[in-house]
């Protein structure tokens, strides 16, 4: 029952897109909590239904409307998974990404359980943002923040259960997460939008009445300790906690993420750790300082009684003022850090301190600078510096982490990703920084370059694509605590107020003596007496910089005439019209792409957007090039091809991506894919000018040293995090054509650009091309892209045989096979099983995929948090536990993986196992109501709605890349589901996950951490066939035949 009546409410103040079909209204509760109300007319598009028991007042189970079956909307999110500064930009060739995973050798696999995966309905939301953060730990128990957030999952009053709430959400489609900052905590969740107040009662109970139970603190710490050996290896982390080592005196100098040691100790030291922890909630969890978002399908009335009723309890407290807070200076001048790298990286990173800028955010002054400083057309600093051969990348502005952009300081970095020659010349780049920045206080602010920014804040907020709801409501949640409510929106779009003398100000705290100097390299000769920072154990040492270097960098006697402003970007859009509101009428019935060429030379799919109606196109391509995958060699030198014509293409792609027109090229064994999206005014442009510049490319000498000595250090970065280590094996035993990271070193070394010049026109003589145009494009637009092809690629088409098909290795009858490999980071105590289980081929292109999937995903369904409950929660194995299906070039598989410092290979594993042994007590004693549950939340994941046009492209472009063009799959697996019964799932975990089954065939890849010895492996307890010659295995096993 709704208690009372807001104290305040609004149904006008919030600003909001004209294309924004959302109702918004702002209240606050008499207990000070602020509360944003989204009602979202998508989410029961046909009328609400029917009223769930849940609302009635009775927090119990059988009240929140487990009897409501329907095939509406929802998401399975990540794992409860704090926020962490996790890996810095090199690492990107090795992660493995959920919708497809790129080994370094180009291969390819995919979760086969998608997500928000076709157009039905949506999911509900909520996130609650708490104004207090990490600079709120007590110095003698760092990380408690942290450790708080982990506690509020650990039960309530009203629902002691420890994973209650995760259960409640996974029986019904929904996902959590939550992260602290400096200054705030985020709790988030979605869920299938009729259970959205039982998800609410259970989440307003981490406001009101969590128990913080000691035996959960103590598995807690386990897991926070956990999380941290996550990043232990991360450089961009560890650079990150020697800035806050070094700034001795603020409120900086802390260790925030807490690990076992942090809270052991204090524990150690007479400090009462519940006592504390609650402490810090009731001083710091009251509702002036919370800020609530619901995003549901109900009314606004509805949803205000809902927040009244559930959050009316949470503790009365006084109102956040987010006021600039005045401290000393973070760091002393005139010294340089050089701190010792984990990976084979260079990189200089430049620090200004400036001002608390909150209140000033609709002059946007640090982004005007930062655009400045980290543009790469030309006239650029990088543009200039990679001339020379000294830099590969630069990027510039105030980073969206608390630590630089809090009440305190903003903190404006420069991250310059240096070659080996340009680590020789530190001193001669910064010089080059400020004679950059003498130029720019020469010239004065210019008011064009603000309008231009300006222009492209406004075109993003008025046509803005949606996020996924938790996303958004986390966003808008966090928005609440640094804007005013009607700017809860608009705030991060908003360049509203010109201001030059502003921006003046700040370019004059752009001095050597306001700046940090690091630099991460492991080239960096560590005396005997170099420093150790605490936490991570890095080592370090600190040099003085001379002050008459000081002085020169202050004032340039000269500016290089290669510096200079950019010029007006030709890429900003002008026409906003939808195709949609002038196309024929009958585009609105085809709901999945057509083919509309089909020739020797190029297959090209066209849908035109009649949904989301944004003046925005997606345009995909992958080309295959003439023997670009037969051997090692042609592997790489057509990678080497490609980087370089990325790095040729790079000024064009940079101004396209300022105007919010995108371009990425990526390799894939002998196929370039190449995409351009976003506002589609110039996106036949743009595709003109990278075509016209393949066309003509020829490599340089110079670039060739630096893109092939970028090629090395990744390769070299290659399998360093022992979970992409773990894939990259398991992918190796799996692929008939996988080149090792190792043998791709020692070719790559050889090579020379007259190997490339002479390859690339082979390469380049016969294609093949097939793509997708989607969007605000008519049919002749899309057919108008294709001939832009045909002008600039005049080749002949490359027939189906000469294209490259990958196989995959069908494991034997009963396979037990193990392959173990320590860590390639001597110092990564984490260790990882990924066991897998070979399924089945897709087989047809209809009933009997759809069929395997539904089984598959649904088993997933049921399986993944008990999985975390048992092996993370309770056991306490590792931070990452988790499982998913697999599809592995159209070979379904099943996962389970756990990382840990803690506990060894063999040990993992067994628990591992014991865990599926016992699946069977698990599935027999499911009832059918909680399978039920199961089941729609399932089918509600199926048939969400695509949340965006990019979302929506990118469904049907996997259907593309796999050739299987099953553009309503999803639709189709839904249907399947209601065929399938908890006999069906019983029958098919004994089938395929059982030893004592010959079609059970399981694989486990072990990668041992540096804290234990894999010779251990020799003790193993039960026969299995150990790999260790990959290569011969490969040769006496059978392949699947291609599809």
């Amino acid at each position: 029952m709704a208690v009372g009546r807001s104290a305040f409410s609004s149904d006008t103040i919030v600003i909001k897109s004209p294309n924004d079909k959302r109702l918004y209204r702002f209240i606050r509760l008499h207990n000070g909590l602020s509360a944003l109300l989204v009602h979202d007319p998508e989410i029961y598009p046909d009328g609400f239904p029917l009223p769930s028991l849940d609302n009635g007042d009775h927090p119990t189970e059988e009240d929140d409307g487990d009897d409501l079956v329907d095939d509406e909307d929802c998401d399975d999110g990540d794992e409860f998974d704090e926020d962490e500064d996790e890996d810095e930009d090199e690492d990107e060739n090795e992660e493995i990404h959920e919708e497809e995973e790129e080994i370094e050798d180009g291969g390819s696999e995919k979760r086969s359980k998608g997500k928000r995966n076709s157009a039905q309905t949506k999911k509900a939301a909520a996130a609650v943002c708490v104004g207090m953060g990490s600079f709120s730990d007590p110095v003698e128990a760092q990380g408690l923040a942290h450790f708080l957030e982990h506690m509020l999952f650990m039960g309530s009053a009203d629902f002691p259960d420890e994973n209650e709430y995760d259960s409640y959400l996974s029986k019904h489609g929904g996902s959590s997460n939550a992260y602290t900052e400096t200054e705030h905590t985020c709790y988030h969740f979605e869920v299938k939008p009729e259970f959205l107040k039982g998800a609410l009662r259970r989440f307003s109970q981490f406001f009101i009445s969590p128990l913080v139970k000691a035996d959960a603190m103590e598995r807690e710490v386990q897991a926070v300790d956990s999380e941290f050996n996550q990043v232990l290896q991360s450089d961009a982390c560890r650079l990150q906690q020697l800035q806050c080592h070094t700034s001795s005196g603020h409120p900086l100098n802390r260790f925030f993420w807490g690990n076992r040691k942090s809270l052991v100790d204090a524990l150690e030291k007479g400090v009462d750790l519940r006592e504390y922890i609650l402490r810090l909630y009731k001083n710091n969890y009251h509702g002036g300082i919370m800020k609530l978002v619901v995003i549901g399908g109900e009314s606004l009335d509805v949803l205000e009684s809902w927040v009244l009723e559930l959050f009316n309890n949470v503790q009365k407290g006084p109102q956040l003022k987010l006021e600039p807070r005045k401290e000393a200076s973070i760091w002393e001048a005139g010294k340089l850090y050089r701190l010792e790298a984990v990976k084979d990286v260079n990189i200089l990173d430049l620090s200004w301190t400036l001002p608390c800028l909150h209140n000033d955010y609709l002059k946007k002054s640090e982004d005007y600078l930062s655009h400045l400083l980290g543009h790469e057309g030309r006239g650029s600093l990088l543009f200039f510096l990679k001339a020379k051969g000294w830099v590969t990348s630069i990027s510039a502005g105030v980073g969206d982490e608390g630590m630089h952009r809090s009440s305190f300081a903003y903190i404006f970095g420069m991250s310059i990703h240096l070659t080996v020659s340009g680590l020789e010349k530190i001193y001669d780049i910064i010089g080059f920084v400020y004679q950059y920045l003498k130029l720019l206080r020469q010239v004065c602010p210019q008011e064009w370059i603000f309008k231009e920014l300006q222009d492209i804040g406004n075109m993003e907020f008025n046509f803005a694509e949606e996020q996924p709801q938790d996303d958004y409501a986390a966003e808008l949640a966090e928005n609440l605590i640094f804007y005013p409510a009607e700017h809860v929106i608009y705030g991060d779009y908003a360049y509203e107020v010109w201001d030059e003398e502003m921006i003046k100000f700040i370019l004059d705290l752009f001095s050597p003596q306001n700046m940090r100097v690091d630099v991460v390299s492991r080239f960096v000769n560590m005396p005997q007496g170099c420093q150790f920072e605490p936490w991570f154990g890095s080592r370090y040492i600190v040099e003085d910089i001379s002050p008459s270097l000081l002085e020169c960098w202050q004032n340039p006697s000269e500016i290089d005439s290669s510096l200079h402003l950019p010029l007006k970007n030709e890429f900003i859009p002008c026409d906003f019209s939808i195709r949609a509101d002038t196309a024929p009428n009958n585009h609105a019935k085809f709901s999945s792409p057509r083919c509309i060429i089909d020739e020797p030379w190029m297959k090209l799919w066209y849908k035109l957007d009649t949904r989301f109606k944004l003046p925005r196109a997606n345009a995909y391509f992958r080309v295959t090039f003439k023997g670009g995958y037969d051997n090692v060699k042609s592997c790489l030198l057509m990678e080497l091809f490609i980087y370089l014509l990325k790095d040729e293409l790079n000024e064009i792609i940079y101004q396209a991506s300022v105007a919010k027109l995108e371009t990425s090229l990526s390799v894939f064994s002998d196929k370039l894919e190449l995409r351009i999206y976003g506002f589609n005014d110039n996106l036949p442009l743009l595709l003109s000018k990278v075509l016209a510049t393949i066309k003509k490319f020829s490599p340089m000498n110079d670039r060739f040293k630096v893109i092939k000595e970028d090629m090395e250090r990744t390769l070299r970065n290659a399998n360093m995090k022992p979970l992409s280590h773990s894939s990259y094996l398991r992918l190796q035993v799996l692929c008939t054509s996988f080149w090792d990271v190792e043998e791709k070193l020692s070719v790559l070394s050889d090579l020379s650009l007259t190997d490339l010049k002479a390859f690339a026109p082979e390469l380049l003589s016969q294609l093949y091309i097939e793509g997708l145009c989607h969007g605000n494009l008519l049919e002749g637009e899309a057919i108008n892209i294709s001939h832009i092809f045909r002008r600039n690629l005049t080749v002949q088409p490359l027939p189906i045989e000469l294209r490259h098909e990958e196989y995959v290795i069908c494991l034997s009858a009963s396979a037990n096979l193990v392959r173990d490999v320590a860590v390639k980071n001597k110092l990564e105590t984490n260790s990882v099983v990924e066991l897998y289980f070979q399924i089945e081929q897709e087989k047809g292109s209809g009933a009997g995929i759809t069929r395997l999937k539904a089984l598959l995903d649904l088993f997933d369904e049921i399986v993944e948090e008990p999985l975390f409950n048992q092996l993370r929660t309770k056991e306490q194995l590792g931070y990452v536990v988790e499982c998913s299906p697999r599809l592995t070039y159209r070979v379904f598989g099943y996962c389970f993986i756990v990382q840990s410092s803690k506990y060894n290979p063999l040990y993992l594993q067994e628990r591992i196992d014991n865990f599926i042994n016992g699946l069977e007590d698990l599935l027999n004693e499911l009832d059918a109501e909680s399978f039920e549950n199961y089941r729609s939340g399932l089918m509600t994941k199926l048939l969400e709605k695509d949340p965006s046009l990019t979302y929506e492209t990118n469904r049907f472009w996997n259907q593309i890349v796999d050739k299987r063009y099953l553009f309503d799959l999803s639709e189709k697996e839904a249907e399947e589901l209601k065929c399938i019964t908890k006999a069906d799932i019983v029958d098919w975990y004994n089938t395929y996950l059982r030893k004592s089954s010959p079609t059970c065939r399981r694989l486990a890849i072990r990668v041992w951490g540096s804290n234990f010895d894999p010779k251990r492996a020799k003790i193993e307890r039960e026969p299995v066939q150990v790999l260790e010659d990959i290569a011969a295995f490969k040769a006496s096993s059978l392949i699947y035949q291609s599809i």
